[in-house]
């Protein structure tokens, strides 16, 4: 079934004192082994430097995890996922689990019984000790947006953030606004510091100051968007205009902005992140970053499906471009 180049698979179950009924539970992700048990196996089949071959056909699943759906910016990127997988013969199984920097502990075992044939993750990095268990299960994986910094041998697909929070607020100030405030993601998301970055270097190269109060951290969703900007605009000497890390933040600042009397585009001028269908819908249309989400589905499928076939992908670190889509959101500030 599964051999090293050095040692027998039963080789290793005696040097671990184990059986080999034993070793083959751990192999196949059951679950009814001792979590000790479990970590020490791993170890020794990590040292051994243990693949498992191809014996049996691929799987025809490909599993897609979330830690969160949230329809109008998850269906964009299960679409490309989809496309790729389907037109490979592959069916696409969703889970949902854990946070946004890890799926759940118990989805580890989970993945190893199903045996996918890849797993795209969105957002969630992947700890070493899991990465070694999908590497020696033969199970290849490929990060959308990673939430850190993966190490350069983790397949990742982002996009250009810090050039999307550059060309918004370069926007902006074009326009003529000189008082711009920022509200990102969480603080602890590589994408969330990224756009912010860019909006500063943008202001920095603008020589215009910024107030340490004009930027705030979120969670990319309308209310904490709402809450944010509802801040921002209580300020003394508010802002003229707010580049928002995602388009439901930015729903949620002219939610805010209306509550408090303002009308988009007249008084405040929002720039949104994502161009999500929904940005077209809103009143007014949203001027906003395009992040080719469906594509970044896409790639991220297509890394995996190569590297099942046995391939060694050209890269293993992918960011694409972005581009600023200008509708009605955003106008010059206004004279007061």
């Amino acid at each position: 079934m599964a051999s090293t180049s050095r040692v027998t698979l039963a080789e290793i179950a005696a040097e671990a004192g184990v059986s080999l009924a034993t070793m083959s539970k751990v192999l196949n992700g059951r679950a009814d082994v001792a979590p000790a048990t479990r970590l020490r196996l791993e170890e020794h089949l990590l040292r051994h430097g243990y693949t498992r071959r191809s014996a049996t056909p691929r799987s025809e699943l490909l599993e897609l995890v979330f830690h969160e759906l949230e329809s109008s910016w998850s269906m964009e990127v299960i679409e490309g996922v989809e496309d790729v997988a389907h037109a490979a013969g592959l069916s696409v199984v969703l889970t949902v689990s854990g946070d946004r920097h890890a799926p759940a502990p118990d989805w580890i075992e989970g993945v190893l019984r199903r045996r996918p044939a890849g797993v795209v993750l969105v957002f969630s990095d992947i700890g070493g000790p899991h990465r070694d268990m999908l590497r020696s299960r033969g199970i290849p994986f490929a990060i959308v947006d990673p939430a850190g910094d993966p190490p350069p041998d983790v397949p990742s697909v982002g996009s250009a953030n810090w050039s999307g929070g550059l060309m918004a607020t370069r926007h902006l100030i074009e326009l003529g606004h000189r008082r711009i405030a920022a509200i990102t993601g969480p603080e602890d998301m590589m994408c969330s510091l990224a756009r912010v970055d860019g909006y500063r270097s943008a202001m920095n190269a603008a020589g215009l100051p910024i107030d340490p109060a004009w930027i705030r951290f979120g969670d990319f969703h309308p209310l904490g968007g709402e809450a944010r900007a509802r801040e921002i605009l209580a300020l003394p000497d508010p802002p003229t205009a707010i580049f928002a890390g995602s388009d439901l933040q930015a729903l949620g600042t002219i939610a805010a902005a209306r509550e408090a009397g303002l009308s988009v585009p007249d008084d405040l001028s929002v720039v949104g992140y994502d161009d999500i269908a929904l940005s077209r819908w809103m009143s007014p249309q949203l001027t906003t970053v395009h992040q080719p989400l469906k594509r970044m589905g896409e790639e991220a499928t297509r890394l995996v499906l190569r590297m099942a076939e046995g391939e060694a992908p050209d890269t293993l670190r992918m960011d694409l471009a972005t581009h600023l889509v200008v509708r009605g959101s955003t106008a010059p500030p206004p004279t007061r």
